[in-house]
């Protein structure tokens, strides 16, 4: 009977292995087999969710992307950004980076809810932040990764860290550095990831400093082309107008592709942060720039690896967080 048992127990240790191979494990434990089994419908659900909002509302990949960008730089990839607040916390949302300026959490709540009707209580909302971002970039015309997956949801907010982690759109080359290293994200991280800027929009407020005051002589940012600088400032007045938006690629807003470094060669980045990257003084990051608008499969490959290393920052596994049954407010 023992030996019949130890016989069983190897057949299904082999078959364990078979679907989960060693070399899809990150160094953390996350896996993107992990729902084969335990909710083997979920990818199809994310991506019926957002094949149906992004038609709606095109603009939605961009936001969706940005969410799950926000939501890792501030104590980790655990869903903390999706959080109401609370008496016992405040909001990451109320933030600086955020408040009035992140959108998509709606269209979480409804992939939530549909996979706590099939699957309850098994897929965290980090993983879904995770899953929806990818499956964003998918849906815009760009690259496709396997998603490590494992995530636990934070139990807790980080309002402060908020306001301190995500790089503001008017940094500095040694800024945006520096507030990527600190994530363990390195110069290549740096540049692939701010190629997500080739999809989605930005808010007068936040390019306003380079029409009218760049370097507090009120004058407008030198290195802006003079065409693109004439449209903007009919989007985005001296005063007011600071929700009115423009688009952060100018040629291809909606599709995924390298057009956004090469319109930083031609003087037509949006943000602060995307011309700083070319002219930043930081021959690494300008190299890059340009080789990136050379080769979009070079971009794809590497935007795609830093998504997965940005995915793995800090995340809740096995006993630590939960699997939160409504993404705004813990259990």
């Amino acid at each position: 009977m023992a030996s019949l048992f130890g016989l069983v127990m190897f057949f299904l240790s082999c078959a364990i292995f078979q679907a989960f191979p060693v070399s899809s494990f990150t160094s953390n434990g996350l896996f993107p087999e992990l729902y084969q089994i335990s909710c083997p419908q979920a990818n199809e659900i994310v991506m019926s969710v957002l094949e149906e909002a992004i038609a709606k509302d095109p603009r939605m990949a961009a936001s969706l992307l940005r969410l799950h960008f926000h939501d890792c730089f501030v104590q980790g990839c655990d869903a903390s950004i999706l959080l109401d607040k609370s008496s016992a916390f405040k909001s990451e949302k109320d933030s600086g980076p955020n408040k009035n300026s992140l959108r998509g959490f709606e269209v979480i709540d409804e992939i939530k809810a549909k996979l706590e009707q099939v699957c309850p209580h098994t897929v965290s909302c980090a993983d879904i932040l995770a899953l929806a971002a990818r499956d964003s970039v998918v849906l815009s015309g760009g690259p496709y990764w396997e998603v490590p997956l494992g995530r636990r949801d934070s139990k807790t907010a980080n309002f402060k860290k908020a306001n301190v982690n995500i790089p503001p759109p008017n940094s500095t080359i040694q800024n945006l550095i520096t507030l990527f290293d600190k994530q363990d994200l390195n110069v290549e991280d740096l540049v692939a990831l701010s190629g997500g800027h080739t999809i989605g929009m930005a808010r007068c407020v936040s390019f306003r400093q380079r029409l009218y005051n760049q370097n507090g002589d009120n004058l407008p940012d030198a290195t802006l082309e003079k065409t693109y600088y004439n449209g903007l400032k009919s989007i985005c007045p001296t005063s007011g107008g600071d929700n009115n938006i423009s688009p952060l690629d100018v040629a291809s807003p909606v599709r995924f592709d390298n057009t956004y470094f090469k319109l930083l060669l031609w003087g037509k980045g949006l943000l602060n942060s995307d011309e700083v990257l070319l002219t930043g003084n930081v021959k690494t990051t300008k190299e890059l720039v340009k080789s990136y608008a050379e080769n979009d499969a070079l971009f794809f490959q590497q935007f795609a690896k830093s998504m997965v290393k940005m995915g793995n920052i800090n995340p809740l596994t096995e006993l630590k967080g939960e699997i939160r049954k409504n993404c705004r407010r813990v259990n």
